[in-house]
């Protein structure tokens, strides 16, 4: 089983990489909307400061849902999912394989550029350290709870409108103790509650919806 998961991890990489798009999009999305966060509020780096916790979450929230919408799609038209249902090894495994790939690719890049970021909005260094722990913790939470959507809303019209409403309100917790775990550690407080709860949540994100979304795209494939 090992060896068939780290076959669809290889090549699930290296078609990731073949067709950039799919994580050049994210970053670049990433990238705008952290640029025009001095426009829209204001270019005082103390509110910044205070500020730009908070708009790098919701940007890395946007930025995963945008690089997740479409993952499910080229596997049901190429008879992927229909094999995997055959395969010895059970749906979900293949699926956690499958987004861990997804998340190297396509969402790491942006935590890589947090300290460059905190770097140009003058956050100290223990803070940079912390928002990149929480995004690393929250990220992969994201990246779930789209394919969750994804799988729920696959063939439907407007699934990117339909997906973003049921994954928003899901999204709100992980979001909430990400970015309060960098204003804690701004004002001189421990950040480890937040910290913990946030590892909680990540470890039943992938110990449930796995198998929540395999058993949505099985769903999909008898309609």
């Amino acid at each position: 089983m090992l060896k068939t998961l780290h076959t669809v991890f290889y090549f699930e990489l290296l078609l990731l990489w073949r067709r950039a798009q799919e994580w050049l999009y994210p970053v670049a999305f990433f990238v705008i909307i952290i640029s025009l966060f001095p426009f829209a509020f204001s270019p005082d780096p103390l509110l910044l400061q205070t500020m730009i916790p908070g708009g790098v979450w919701i940007a890395a929230m946007f930025a995963s849902i945008l690089s997740i919408e479409t993952i499910f799609h080229a596997d049901m038209e190429d008879g992927f999912i229909e094999q995997s249902l055959l395969s010895p090894v059970p749906l979900p495994f293949l699926m956690l394989t499958k987004l861990a790939a997804h998340w190297l690719a396509a969402v790491l890049p942006l935590i890589l550029l947090t300290p460059f970021i905190g770097w140009l909005f003058q956050l100290s260094a223990n803070t940079i350290l912390i928002l990149a722990a929480s995004l690393l913790l929250g990220t992969p939470i994201f990246t779930l709870l789209g394919s969750l959507g994804v799988a729920l809303t696959i063939g439907m019209r407007q699934q990117g409108v339909m997906m973003s409403l049921l994954i928003l309100p899901l999204s709100a917790p992980v979001l909430i103790f990400g970015v309060n775990m960098t204003l804690q550690t701004q004002a001189g407080f421990s950040a480890s509650g937040p910290l913990a709860l946030l590892a909680g949540l990540l470890m039943l994100a992938i110990v449930g919806i796995p198998f929540a979304a395999a058993a949505a795209l099985k769903i999909g494939l008898d309609d």
